[in-house]
């Protein structure tokens, strides 16, 4: 559960508002969020590597990822976790009890925020600079490194990898306090695929034997 929390935590925040800032880094994360907005729904499929330099540690985990406006459904099957909201209700299912634990999405709580706003964390609270052009995912992209205004966070900066082309995601890497390192890259992505509202809820009768919490 810790390690999913440190996921949503590292893709996720929210906003709608640049602050004036590197002009360069400023049209390319424009850009990026007009691209995104302009998708229906995204399918991802990526990689979630955890970095700790000084225990010498490199986790890596696959997932998959389904958005449809404030709707999401996070899969992680190594972790032993899926996760379903349709904006106001959470379903987080762990396969290994067979158990769900359902509450309530708080969009006033930062630990609420949600794999819905994976393409748009760069766009509050946020200094922002253009950093060069690297390959990422065998892409030609614009590197922007995302400095958080907010000093309590946990993290120091969030740095995007964006497609010089398309102007998607292609890696984010994020920095923390503590040493670690977390990087997410996507491997492929599919839009304006046809997703049921249905697909964003848990149905309990899919899972013979489930024990629920509800704790809403």
């Amino acid at each position: 559960m810790k390690r999913i929390l440190l996921f949503s935590a590292f893709i996720l925040f929210a906003g709608s508002i640049f602050a004036q800032q590197d002009p360069k880094a400023k049209e390319i994360l424009d850009k990026l969020s007009q691209t995104n907005k302009s998708y229906q729904t995204i399918q991802i499929d990526f990689s979630f590597t955890l970095e700790n330099k000084s225990g010498s540690i490199t986790e890596t985990n696959e997932g998959s990822v389904a958005l449809k406006g404030k709707s999401y459904r996070l899969h992680m099957p190594a972790m032993g976790m899926e996760v379903f909201s349709d904006g106001t209700t959470t379903w987080s299912y762990l396969t290994a009890s067979n158990e769900v634990n359902i509450s309530t999405v708080d969009p006033e709580s930062e630990a609420a925020l949600s794999p819905a706003n994976i393409f748009t964390i760069y766009e509050k609270g946020f200094n922002f600079t253009y950093v060069d052009e690297e390959t990422a995912g065998g892409k030609a992209a614009f590197v922007v490194d995302l400095f958080p205004t907010d000093k309590a966070k946990e993290f120091t900066k969030v740095r995007l990898f964006v497609d010089k082309l398309k102007y998607q995601i292609l890696k984010a890497r994020t920095f923390n306090k503590d040493g670690n390192a977390y990087t997410l890259a996507m491997k492929n992505m599919k839009t304006d695929q046809n997703l049921a509202e249905d697909f964003f809820k848990f149905d309990k009768s899919k899972y013979p034997k489930v024990e629920v919490n509800d704790m809403r």
